[in-house]
């Protein structure tokens, strides 16, 4: 059995790195346009992990079908969804986005009511923790947020289908469970960087570019600490907490980024923000309370 204290640690870890993605980009993009600043950050990630994975003796499969899960998890878990919200943020408008793209733990609870057999579907606390989850997303974003809901829709359609893709990325996760997170990740990440590289080639010419340092110091943060790492911790998750708990670290991740700005921005904590942060809490606490325990009390 893991070790729950663990894996809720890098549970915690994981909002944090994904959560402080936010800044990394918003401190890249003057000078570093977005299909770029997506390239540099797989690529970096893809080379930094092979690295690793060959220093420690691990080896990548050569087989069709691995590599086939590889590509297919690459435009769930990354192309497509870092695409979607890149472009839909744009027009969408920053608080509905956030909003839209955390709703990926309610998605997960969908599909695997659809998909997964009836001993492995979530149950009702799951479901009432993902609601709670998001009601602290609407909390921390403002429920203002909501008015502009159907407001440009194609925009925030396109970041809706950015959660959809992370909620199925989470329930595809489970088919390498037999590999090790670091061979997932590499593998995704390889994919990842032959579809998106050659975009940014296409689009951006980066070999005009003048990036400033602190825009290469952003991407390259952005690729080595909040993809490299949060993957091999997000693959190790899939195959202890479950889809389900490890999507909802999205509920996290708004409160990772009101805390960033209290800390180092000196921005004021409001009551119904702290509410929400404390509300997404207890959701992700629901979703991720081990099922033994309910059966235990049962029988006492």
């Amino acid at each position: 059995m893991p070790n729950r204290s663990l894996e809720f640690a890098l549970l915690g870890c994981l909002a944090l790195l994904w959560g402080s993605s936010y800044f990394w980009i918003a401190l890249a993009l003057p000078t570093i346009p977005p299909a770029t600043l997506i390239a540099i950050r797989v690529l970096s990630a893809a080379f930094a992990l092979l690295v690793i994975m060959l220093a420690t003796g691990f080896r990548m499969p050569l087989d069709g079908r691995s590599w086939r899960l590889f590509f297919i998890q690459s435009l769930v878990n990354s192309t497509g969804p870092w695409l979607l919200l890149a472009w839909g943020q744009q027009y969408a408008g920053t608080a509905v986005s956030s909003v839209l793209n955390s709703t990926s733990p309610l998605w997960v609870f969908v599909f695997s009511w659809v998909l997964m057999s009836a001993g492995q579907r979530p149950g009702a606390r799951q479901l009432a923790g993902a609601l709670l989850g998001f009601g602290g997303i609407v909390l921390i974003v403002g429920v203002g947020a909501l008015e502009d809901l159907g407001q440009n829709l194609v925009a925030q359609l396109a970041v809706l289908m950015g959660a959809v893709l992370y909620g199925i990325a989470a329930l595809q996760g489970r088919l390498f469970a037999g590999m090790a997170p670091i061979v997932t990740a590499t593998g995704t990440l390889i994919c990842s960087s032959l579809v998106l590289v050659p975009m940014s080639l296409v689009i951006d010419r980066p070999w005009q570019l003048t990036p400033d340092t602190t825009g290469l110091v952003s991407a390259l943060v952005l690729g080595l600490v909040c993809t490299a790492l949060a993957f091999l911790i997000y693959f190790r998750l899939l195959s202890t907490l479950g889809p389900m708990g490890t999507a909802s670290q999205a509920y996290l991740r708004s409160g990772v980024g009101v805390v960033l700005g209290v800390v180092f921005l000196s921005e004021r904590l409001e009551l119904a923000t702290f509410a929400g942060i404390c509300l997404a809490i207890f959701g992700v606490v629901l979703i991720n309370w081990p099922r033994e325990q309910t059966h235990k009390r049962n029988k006492v």
